[in-house]
């Protein structure tokens, strides 16, 4: 015989399928029995009354939980405002590390890497929201850099006091009275910076020492340093540099590969003798320049969708994929070529190594949207099933012509005014390392 007092299976079910938890399921059932035990033999508890008064112990359950209130408009204005301005904090911080990336050899291809990435990501998914990669983890790096850097200014201004003072009368008591305010400065920032850095390393730990919370956390600063270690490992990880690395490598690899010999060809053009053949040459060379910028833009970002090397040669499913986005294709290639010509102004000369970063910035900045525009409209042409009309097709096909032509025209012309000459046509930043130099 079972246990009058035990939950019926039917009761916890269906307790369960409307989202009660186990506890509140088996005091209903208790309740519900209870309720059919008061009951006579010959009248039954009518089902509408027991779910009646289960949906009231439902509600006034201590396991339901509380609604919290909805904030108020100024502080939801607040915390909106804050969010954004953070968030374009993280987009300049992040242009500025790619930029200074782009000017360090062999770590270009970090930058390049993240250029792809970001246009694979906007192809697959077809938000170009998708495309902005670790802003908000560069505007915790940028915060920490800024805010160290801030506090490092008065201990500059000591060290020149102190060095003037030196310069002046190295033993007198102004001298010793600087080294030691030097010293104690030292000491101090530098606590301030790891205890800023231990409570989160953002710009508002900086504004304010939190005195009385740093006492309190001196007994276990040892454990607090573990967990920060730990954390600082887990960024570093989550970043994914080697990954970043190598998409760069292999995509400027496949770059190079449909570059290469147009680009001998036309260095052959100038260096060759005979000015009739050299003319043939350059000819040729341009018309198979010409072929390979009409593809190369849309396939670095089939290959950095796809994350195969042999993406690079499928030349005929960008072909299928023009077909169904005609029109973003053309604009997008328009775009991507337009914005290249610009600069090679700031190949003229060479800049010193510590200054490559300016520029540097320049060109981060007109890649970076180009990329996501690319990377849109191949999302767009893989989400289309079929192609649009014939017109548009060729339209786009006559006007793509005289795009590639011209820029063709002015990469040739760009030899006569770069810093290294004919050779500088392999630095070609709209599908290379986006800088003015590949040596850095």
């Amino acid at each position: 015989m079972s246990n009058p007092l035990s939950p019926s299976p039917s009761s916890v079910t269906n307790a369960a399928d409307r989202d009660v938890p186990l506890d509140a399921a088996v005091y209903e059932s208790k309740f519900d029995l209870s309720l059919a035990s008061a009951a006579t033999d010959s009248d039954a508890l009518s089902p509408v009354y027991t779910a009646e008064i289960l949906d009231d112990e439902k509600t006034e359950s201590p396991t339901t939980a509380s609604v919290t209130p909805p904030r108020a408009w100024p502080v939801r204005l607040w915390f909106a405002t804050a969010s954004a301005l953070h968030w374009m904090f993280g987009v300049v911080c992040l242009l500025l590390g790619l930029s200074i990336l782009a000017s360090i050899p062999l770590l270009q291809f970090l930058t390049l890497g993240y250029l792809l990435e970001a246009s694979g990501r906007v192809a697959r998914s077809g938000r170009v929201r998708d495309g902005l990669i670790g802003v908000r983890g560069a505007a915790r790096i940028g915060g920490f850099i800024l805010g160290a850097w801030l506090w490092l200014l008065p201990l500059r201004l000591t060290a020149d006091m102190w060095y003037d003072a030196w310069l002046i009368d190295p033993q007198s008591h102004v001298t010793q009275g600087w080294r030691i305010g030097f010293i104690a400065l030292c000491v101090a920032i530098f606590t301030h910076i790891c205890w800023a850095w231990l409570r989160g390393g953002k710009l508002r730990h900086f504004v304010w020492p939190a005195p009385v919370r740093l006492l309190k956390s001196l007994p276990r600063v040892g454990v607090l340093l573990g967990e920060k270690a730990d954390e600082l490992w887990d960024f570093v990880v989550a970043m994914r540099a080697p990954y970043f690395f190598w998409l760069g490598v292999r995509g400027f690899a496949g770059a190079l590969v449909w570059l290469f010999v147009p680009t001998l060809l036309l260095i052959a053009a100038l260096r060759t003798e005979d000015a009739g053949l050299g003319a043939l040459i350059g000819l040729f060379g341009g018309a198979v320049m010409a072929c390979a910028l009409l593809y190369l833009p849309f396939l670095q970002t089939h290959f950095a969708a796809e994350n195969r090397f042999r993406a690079f040669f499928e030349w005929r499913r960008v072909r299928d994929m023009f077909r169904r986005a005609p029109l973003a294709f053309w604009c997008a290639l328009l775009i991507t070529l337009l914005f290249a010509i610009p600069l090679y102004l700031f190949k003229i000369e060479i800049l010193p190594r510590e200054a490559l970063w300016l520029p540097g910035l320049v060109f981060v900045t007109f890649a970076l949207p180009v990329r996501l525009l690319t990377g849109w409209t191949v999302g767009l042409a893989r989400r289309r099933e079929a192609p649009r009309h014939w017109v548009f097709c060729w339209a786009s096909r006559l006007a793509a012509i005289p795009v590639v032509l011209f820029f063709t025209l002015i990469l040739f012309m760009t030899q006569y005014i770069s810093w290294y000459g004919a050779w500088s046509l392999f630095e070609q930043h709209a599908f290379l390392i986006p800088a003015p130099f590949l040596g850095g």
